[in-house]
Protein backbone atom coordinates (compact mmCIF):
# COMPACT_ATOMS: atom_id res chain seq x y z
CA UNK A 1 0.00 0.00 0.00
CA UNK A 2 1.22 3.48 -0.67
CA UNK A 3 2.91 5.26 1.96
CA UNK A 4 1.61 8.94 1.06
CA UNK A 5 0.58 11.44 3.84
CA UNK A 6 -2.44 12.71 4.32
CA UNK A 7 -2.72 15.65 2.55
CA UNK A 8 -1.71 13.25 -0.76
CA UNK A 9 -4.06 10.59 0.00
CA UNK A 10 -5.36 9.08 -3.59
CA UNK A 11 -8.21 7.27 -4.32
CA UNK A 12 -8.74 5.64 -7.52
CA UNK A 13 -12.47 5.07 -9.18
CA UNK A 14 -13.20 2.40 -11.69
CA UNK A 15 -16.19 3.46 -13.44
CA UNK A 16 -17.35 0.88 -15.68
CA UNK A 17 -19.53 2.89 -18.04
CA UNK A 18 -20.13 6.71 -18.55
CA UNK A 19 -23.42 7.25 -16.96
CA UNK A 20 -22.57 6.17 -13.25
CA UNK A 21 -20.72 9.07 -11.64
CA UNK A 22 -19.53 8.04 -8.32
CA UNK A 23 -21.40 11.37 -7.25
CA UNK A 24 -21.74 12.01 -2.91
CA UNK A 25 -19.23 9.21 -2.38
CA UNK A 26 -16.52 11.02 -4.68
CA UNK A 27 -17.81 14.05 -2.81
CA UNK A 28 -16.79 12.46 0.90
CA UNK A 29 -13.81 11.02 -0.11
CA UNK A 30 -12.95 14.70 -1.69
CA UNK A 31 -13.94 16.56 1.70
CA UNK A 32 -11.89 14.49 3.75
CA UNK A 33 -8.84 15.12 1.51
CA UNK A 34 -8.25 12.53 -1.07
CA UNK A 35 -7.04 13.14 -4.08
CA UNK A 36 -9.49 11.38 -6.81
CA UNK A 37 -8.84 9.44 -9.86
CA UNK A 38 -11.66 8.39 -12.33
CA UNK A 39 -11.18 5.20 -14.64
CA UNK A 40 -13.57 4.81 -17.36
CA UNK A 41 -13.51 0.86 -18.49
CA UNK A 42 -16.12 1.23 -21.82
CA UNK A 43 -16.54 4.34 -23.33
CA UNK A 44 -19.51 5.35 -24.31
CA UNK A 45 -19.51 4.73 -28.10
CA UNK A 46 -18.81 0.91 -27.15
CA UNK A 47 -21.73 0.93 -24.47
CA UNK A 48 -23.74 -1.34 -26.46
CA UNK A 49 -20.76 -3.69 -27.17
CA UNK A 50 -18.42 -3.57 -23.86
CA UNK A 51 -16.14 -6.22 -24.50
CA UNK A 52 -13.38 -3.85 -25.01
CA UNK A 53 -9.54 -3.91 -24.45
CA UNK A 54 -9.23 -2.09 -21.62
CA UNK A 55 -5.85 -1.75 -19.31
CA UNK A 56 -6.08 -0.90 -15.32
CA UNK A 57 -4.22 1.40 -13.28
CA UNK A 58 -2.36 -0.60 -10.67
CA UNK A 59 -4.58 -0.72 -7.81
CA UNK A 60 -1.56 -1.36 -5.47
CA UNK A 61 -0.06 2.22 -6.41
CA UNK A 62 -3.38 3.96 -4.76
CA UNK A 63 -4.25 4.01 -1.33
CA UNK A 64 -7.82 3.44 -1.71
CA UNK A 65 -9.57 1.99 -4.33
CA UNK A 66 -13.93 2.42 -5.27
CA UNK A 67 -15.48 0.02 -7.97
CA UNK A 68 -18.30 1.23 -9.14
CA UNK A 69 -21.27 -0.45 -10.49
CA UNK A 70 -22.21 -1.60 -14.04
CA UNK A 71 -25.25 -2.82 -16.36
CA UNK A 72 -23.08 -6.05 -17.36
CA UNK A 73 -22.85 -9.36 -15.20
CA UNK A 74 -19.77 -10.23 -13.80
CA UNK A 75 -19.81 -13.71 -15.08
CA UNK A 76 -20.59 -12.74 -18.91
CA UNK A 77 -16.97 -13.67 -19.92
CA UNK A 78 -18.35 -14.19 -22.86
CA UNK A 79 -19.23 -10.28 -23.14
CA UNK A 80 -16.91 -8.82 -20.62
CA UNK A 81 -14.46 -11.15 -19.92
CA UNK A 82 -11.71 -9.49 -22.03
CA UNK A 83 -11.57 -6.49 -19.37
CA UNK A 84 -13.44 -8.38 -16.00
CA UNK A 85 -10.69 -10.93 -15.49
CA UNK A 86 -7.85 -8.33 -15.63
CA UNK A 87 -9.87 -5.87 -13.03
CA UNK A 88 -10.46 -9.47 -10.45
CA UNK A 89 -6.88 -9.71 -10.72
CA UNK A 90 -6.26 -6.31 -9.94
CA UNK A 91 -8.50 -6.72 -6.93
CA UNK A 92 -6.57 -9.54 -5.49
CA UNK A 93 -3.12 -7.96 -6.19
CA UNK A 94 -4.87 -4.61 -3.62
CA UNK A 95 -6.10 -7.14 -1.40
CA UNK A 96 -2.44 -8.68 -0.59
CA UNK A 97 -1.27 -5.02 -0.79
CA UNK A 98 -3.42 -3.89 2.24
CA UNK A 99 -5.37 -1.61 -0.31
CA UNK A 100 -8.48 -0.46 1.39
CA UNK A 101 -11.87 -1.36 -1.85
CA UNK A 102 -15.17 -0.16 -1.58
CA UNK A 103 -17.32 -2.52 -4.05
CA UNK A 104 -20.62 -1.08 -5.07
CA UNK A 105 -23.32 -3.35 -6.45
CA UNK A 106 -21.21 -4.78 -9.61
CA UNK A 107 -18.07 -3.93 -8.09
CA UNK A 108 -19.14 -5.33 -4.67
CA UNK A 109 -20.12 -8.91 -6.90
CA UNK A 110 -16.45 -8.89 -8.49
CA UNK A 111 -14.75 -8.79 -4.48
CA UNK A 112 -16.63 -11.57 -3.71
CA UNK A 113 -15.92 -13.28 -7.27
CA UNK A 114 -11.83 -12.44 -6.47
CA UNK A 115 -11.87 -14.05 -2.73
CA UNK A 116 -13.61 -17.08 -3.41
CA UNK A 117 -17.23 -16.15 -3.59
CA UNK A 118 -19.22 -16.35 -6.13
CA UNK A 119 -22.10 -14.33 -8.56
CA UNK A 120 -25.22 -15.95 -9.94
CA UNK A 121 -28.34 -14.32 -11.08
CA UNK A 122 -30.97 -14.02 -8.70
CA UNK A 123 -34.45 -15.22 -8.21
CA UNK A 124 -35.73 -11.73 -6.94
CA UNK A 125 -34.04 -8.66 -8.68
CA UNK A 126 -34.00 -5.30 -6.78
CA UNK A 127 -35.17 -2.36 -8.53
CA UNK A 128 -35.64 0.95 -6.13
CA UNK A 129 -35.37 1.98 -2.58
CA UNK A 130 -35.23 -0.67 -0.12
CA UNK A 131 -34.14 -1.24 4.31
CA UNK A 132 -31.58 -3.68 4.88
CA UNK A 133 -31.01 -5.28 8.16
CA UNK A 134 -27.91 -4.34 9.52
CA UNK A 135 -25.61 -5.26 11.86
CA UNK A 136 -23.54 -2.61 12.25
CA UNK A 137 -25.53 0.58 11.50
CA UNK A 138 -21.93 2.53 12.46
CA UNK A 139 -20.56 1.32 9.05
CA UNK A 140 -23.46 0.40 7.01
CA UNK A 141 -26.71 2.08 7.44
CA UNK A 142 -29.89 0.62 7.53
CA UNK A 143 -31.07 2.60 4.60
CA UNK A 144 -33.31 2.95 2.74
CA UNK A 145 -30.86 2.72 -0.16
CA UNK A 146 -30.99 2.51 -3.58
CA UNK A 147 -31.22 -0.89 -5.44
CA UNK A 148 -31.01 -1.83 -9.25
CA UNK A 149 -29.05 -5.41 -9.88
CA UNK A 150 -30.19 -8.75 -11.12
CA UNK A 151 -27.43 -10.82 -9.66
CA UNK A 152 -26.45 -11.41 -6.69
CA UNK A 153 -23.51 -13.09 -4.73
CA UNK A 154 -22.42 -15.95 -2.48
CA UNK A 155 -20.31 -14.66 0.44
CA UNK A 156 -16.47 -15.77 -0.09
CA UNK A 157 -14.93 -18.28 3.13
CA UNK A 158 -13.71 -16.11 5.34
CA UNK A 159 -16.03 -12.62 4.58
CA UNK A 160 -18.40 -11.41 7.75
CA UNK A 161 -21.66 -10.68 6.23
CA UNK A 162 -22.61 -7.05 7.43
CA UNK A 163 -26.19 -6.31 6.61
CA UNK A 164 -28.96 -8.53 4.12
CA UNK A 165 -32.65 -8.22 2.88
CA UNK A 166 -34.86 -10.99 1.46
CA UNK A 167 -33.61 -10.55 -1.53
CA UNK A 168 -29.48 -10.91 -1.16
CA UNK A 169 -26.48 -10.43 0.79
CA UNK A 170 -26.48 -6.63 1.23
CA UNK A 171 -22.92 -6.26 2.29
CA UNK A 172 -19.93 -8.20 3.55
CA UNK A 173 -16.68 -7.31 4.78
CA UNK A 174 -13.28 -9.14 4.29
CA UNK A 175 -10.11 -7.60 5.47
CA UNK A 176 -9.67 -4.27 3.70
CA UNK A 177 -12.51 -4.67 1.77
CA UNK A 178 -16.10 -3.90 1.80
CA UNK A 179 -18.55 -4.68 -0.74
CA UNK A 180 -22.22 -3.47 -1.19
CA UNK A 181 -25.21 -4.60 -2.93
CA UNK A 182 -26.93 -1.22 -3.13
CA UNK A 183 -25.90 1.75 -4.59
CA UNK A 184 -25.17 4.53 -2.02
CA UNK A 185 -23.80 6.75 -5.17
CA UNK A 186 -26.91 7.31 -6.65
CA UNK A 187 -28.64 10.86 -7.00
CA UNK A 188 -31.72 11.79 -9.23
CA UNK A 189 -28.97 12.67 -12.05
CA UNK A 190 -27.37 9.70 -12.18
CA UNK A 191 -30.83 7.90 -12.33
CA UNK A 192 -31.49 9.76 -15.06
CA UNK A 193 -28.59 8.51 -17.06
CA UNK A 194 -29.67 5.51 -16.08
CA UNK A 195 -32.70 5.39 -17.46
CA UNK A 196 -31.84 7.13 -20.50
CA UNK A 197 -29.67 4.36 -21.53
CA UNK A 198 -32.29 1.71 -21.84
CA UNK A 199 -32.86 1.43 -18.04
CA UNK A 200 -36.52 2.67 -18.70
CA UNK A 201 -37.82 0.12 -20.79
CA UNK A 202 -35.85 -2.01 -18.84
CA UNK A 203 -37.45 -1.21 -15.77
CA UNK A 204 -40.96 -1.09 -17.49
CA UNK A 205 -40.50 -4.49 -18.32
CA UNK A 206 -40.28 -5.65 -15.18
CA UNK A 207 -43.34 -3.83 -13.81
CA UNK A 208 -41.35 -0.84 -12.67
CA UNK A 209 -43.62 2.44 -12.08
CA UNK A 210 -40.79 4.71 -13.45
CA UNK A 211 -42.36 7.83 -12.76
CA UNK A 212 -42.49 6.68 -9.18
CA UNK A 213 -39.28 5.22 -8.93
CA UNK A 214 -38.08 9.12 -9.81
CA UNK A 215 -40.37 10.20 -7.92
CA UNK A 216 -39.15 8.69 -4.81
CA UNK A 217 -35.36 9.40 -5.66
CA UNK A 218 -36.58 12.95 -5.67
CA UNK A 219 -38.02 12.91 -2.60
CA UNK A 220 -34.89 10.66 -1.26
CA UNK A 221 -32.34 13.55 -2.22
CA UNK A 222 -30.69 15.04 0.68
CA UNK A 223 -30.92 12.20 3.07
CA UNK A 224 -30.06 9.56 0.66
CA UNK A 225 -26.65 12.01 0.31
CA UNK A 226 -26.45 12.15 4.04
CA UNK A 227 -26.41 8.31 4.74
CA UNK A 228 -23.95 7.98 1.98
CA UNK A 229 -21.47 10.33 3.95
CA UNK A 230 -22.02 8.22 6.38
CA UNK A 231 -21.25 5.08 4.74
CA UNK A 232 -17.95 6.80 3.19
CA UNK A 233 -16.68 7.61 6.76
CA UNK A 234 -17.47 4.16 7.88
CA UNK A 235 -16.03 2.98 5.51
CA UNK A 236 -12.51 4.95 6.12
CA UNK A 237 -12.94 4.32 9.81
CA UNK A 238 -13.92 0.75 10.06
CA UNK A 239 -11.86 -0.76 6.65
CA UNK A 240 -9.90 1.94 5.45
CA UNK A 241 -8.54 2.65 9.32
CA UNK A 242 -5.54 1.15 10.98
CA UNK A 243 -7.59 -1.77 12.53
CA UNK A 244 -10.14 -3.22 10.26
CA UNK A 245 -12.79 -4.72 11.53
CA UNK A 246 -12.35 -8.09 9.87
CA UNK A 247 -8.82 -9.10 9.51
Amino acid sequence: MSTATTSERRVLIVHHDHVSPAGPVADRLTAHGWSVTDHLVVPAASFHAPGVAASFPDFANFDAVVVLGSPWSAYDHDLIGIWVAPEIAQLRAADAAGVPVLGICFGGQLLAAAHGGSVAASPSPEVGWSDIETDDASLVPPGPWFQWHYDRWTLPPEAQELARNAAASQAFVLRRNLALQFHPELTAPSLAGWLGNGGAALAASQGIDVPSLIERTDQEGPDSVRRAHALVDGFLQFVAGPQPICS
